[in-house]
């Protein structure tokens, strides 16, 4: 018998990006009773449709990966949406959670709650140290106050809410679409599309100055579900890999692998974001052992291989 075998496990956005490399690592840990609500059949702004959910899947733990999210664009145009969206339904389903005696509840913040000047490598403590970069900052606020809520009810109900910090993900089954997703799925559609259609130069946001750390979405999940198991804490857990890179060098190195020989332009008029972003990742290696052994570059070879084989169509060279 494993941890997971008598547990029943409800993941909200399960069937998402990260929700579905964290499903299948549930399943390979030993848990066979995990519930995957679809989004049409629960909005989980709706506290009546949570309730509903909690009594059919009666969940020992919850673990809630279900978001709004975006890139800068995204973020940028979408502030009140972000903020109200995944404030409530982490509001609302943790408050749920409690009513309903659930024995454990996993939550993912957001590497955009932290200030946009945080001293490099971001450590669990500087959180509170100041007001996040600005065209994030709605959706960090919401995913921030997410923290004080789960550590609030352990404090007053004893209720077993943790908090994970992922850096930026990447990887297979990501968004692709250049108008919200993220920037490596983004540069890589970018590169690809290019290559095919043997356009001389692309365009890209920023200056390239900023740097950012990413996680291979499967050494995330790993890193999340053995949280889940192992960490009790109060405090809050980065989840990383220790390194960070330039977007400059990051689209380099996207380029190359994709096979994309044109100029790269950059549009200095575009914001950078957050100036650096890399984690102290000390306290999930300490509490629970965790260290991701992806290399980026290993990394986006499968992601680039994923999308080629995934998302092309077949008379792409």
């Amino acid at each position: 018998m494993t941890f997971w075998n008598d547990r029943r496990v409800l993941v909200t956005g399960g069937a998402g990006f990260l929700g579905r490399h964290v499903v299948a690592h549930l399943e390979h840990a030993g848990a066979g009773d995990i519930v995957v609500p679809r989004s049409a059949d629960c909005d989980l702004r709706d506290r009546a449709a949570i309730e509903r959910l909690l009594a059919q899947s009666r969940p020992d733990t919850v673990i809630h990966l279900a978001a709004v999210v975006g890139g800068i664009g995204a973020n940028r145009e979408n502030p009140g949406k972000f903020f109200y969206d995944n404030a409530i339904m982490g509001i609302q389903l943790i408050e749920a959670a409690r009513l309903a005696k659930v024995d454990k509840f996993v939550t993912i913040g957001t590497v955009c709650a932290y200030p946009k000047h945080t001293p490099v490598p971001f450590h669990e403590d500087d959180i509170w140290n100041g007001y996040p970069e600005e065209t994030n900052a709605p959706y960090g606020i919401a995913k921030k106050m997410l923290l004080v809520q789960g550590q609030a009810y352990r404090q007053q109900y004893g209720f077993n809410s943790i908090h994970l910090i992922p850096v930026n993900l990447y990887g297979p089954w990501d968004n692709f679409d250049t108008a919200s997703s993220h920037v490596i799925p983004a540069l890589i559609k970018k590169c690809i599309d290019a290559r095919i259609a043997n356009e001389p130069a692309i365009e890209v946001w920023g200056t390239g100055s900023a740097s950012r750390e990413f996680i291979y979405v499967d050494a995330a999940a790993d890193g999340l579900v053995r949280a889940a198991e192992h960490y009790n804490g109060n405090e809050p857990v980065n989840l990383g890999v220790g390194q960070e890179i330039t977007i400059s060098k990051a689209v380099e190195l996207i380029a190359r692998l994709t096979r994309y020989e044109g100029a790269i332009v950059w549009d200095s008029t575009k914001p950078d974001g957050q100036p650096r972003r890399a984690l102290d990742i000390s306290r999930a290696r300490n509490a629970f052992g965790f260290t991701a052994t992806t290399s980026f570059e290993d990394g986006l070879k499968n992601t680039i291989a994923w999308y080629e084989s995934h998302l092309l169509a077949p008379s792409a060279p």
